[in-house]
């Protein structure tokens, strides 16, 4: 067994010098160390060997192993040494190179025209109360007057995840939160986004951005409603715009509105974003509704409100002249680059 121990470790330095690639290596390590490689039959002819020569035979055995190994590991190290020359030879930079300009990250325009809201409201004394999108039937529609045949609760509008929990409709949602857990008055606003199943057009989405604003206080009125959304709208605009109150239905306010804003793509001459009428409108609105405050626990004889919901896209179209919601979602960077705040 000695001689064929001897005669392997001469076999194998006589191999070395052919080696020149990694691929090389690996087989002369499979040839060697391999399961079925010279050295582990060594091994494995050890049971066959006499008792009292097992021991010794081990050791020359163990000793051609580490032989091999010692010297397969050496010249890993020097092929590996020797691709990493290379690579860092082709990878040397020029440093007298102009460097590459990154390109400049900014907010999308949803969100500036959504910061630029929730800014306004805070001057003007409101605070930002958060809610989750995924939302209980209750606090959508349940506790803010909805009638249970209300067809706004119909699968046809709302994303429901299982039965009595959904993807909020509106962050009108906010208000039994709020009412529930806070005691009058109550300045706040709750921004974030909304979900509906709906046909996706030019003027409407299956999801879309809303600020939803409610004011409980003792002697709330509506021309309290109408003072505070005409100062919004001119801060909006950072201009003099026309605002018209019209007559409207919403299950949580009694009596309602909706606040139209000349159309600022055409002047009011008529287009077809506003329906050739001159206005559009910007937000629902109006005096929060008795059993509303009923449901959330205040008095509505010692305590009344108004509350209002709007749509950020809405107001970021009016802002740019933009006609096609759509654009805010199909993450087209020639549109979007059109909005990056340096």
């Amino acid at each position: 067994m000695k001689e064929k121990i001897d005669a392997i470790k001469e076999q194998f330095k006589q191999e070395i010098p052919a080696i020149g690639s990694m691929k090389e290596l690996e087989e002369l390590r499979s040839k060697y160390l391999g399961k079925k490689g010279l050295v582990s039959l060594q091994m494995q002819e050890l049971r066959n060997v006499a008792p009292e020569m097992k021991r010794e035979a081990g050791k020359w055995v163990n000793d051609l192993k580490v032989a091999c190994e010692e010297e397969i590991q050496r010249l890993q190290d020097k092929f590996q040494e020797a691709e990493e020359k290379v690579q860092l030879a082709n990878e040397t930079i020029d440093v007298t190179l102009p460097g590459r300009r990154r390109p400049l990250s900014s907010k999308h325009p949803v969100q500036q025209v959504m910061d630029e809201i929730i800014d306004i409201f805070i001057s003007m004394g409101f605070s930002v109360y958060q809610t989750p999108e995924v939302e209980t039937e209750y606090y959508n529609f349940d506790v803010l007057n909805f009638q249970p045949d209300h067809p706004a609760k119909d699968m046809q509008d709302t994303f429901y995840i299982e039965p009595g929990v959904l993807l909020r409709t509106h962050c009108t949602t906010f208000q039994g939160h709020a009412m529930q857990t806070m005691k009058p008055p109550l300045r706040l606003i709750n921004p974030g986004r909304c979900f509906r199943n709906e046909d996706v057009s030019m003027r409407s989405h299956v999801f879309f951005n809303q600020v939803d604003g409610l004011y409980i206080d003792e002697k709330v009125s509506f021309q309290d409603l109408v003072a505070t959304m005409t100062e919004f709208v001119q801060k909006l605009y950072h201009k003099e715009v026309p605002v018209r109150f019209r007559t409207s239905y919403f299950p949580f306010v009694e009596p309602g509105t909706e606040v139209d804003v000349q159309c600022v793509l055409c002047a009011g001459s008529g287009c077809s974003v506003c329906k050739h009428t001159g206005w559009l409108e910007i937000l629902g609105a109006g005096m929060v509704h008795p059993e509303v405050l009923r449901n959330c626990g205040i008095d509505p004889e010692k305590y009344s409100g108004y509350a209002w919901g709007m749509g950020v896209e809405r107001q970021a179209m009016l802002r740019y002249g933009i006609n096609d919601i759509r654009l805010f979602s199909e993450n087209d960077m020639r549109f979007l680059n059109q909005f990056v705040q340096v």
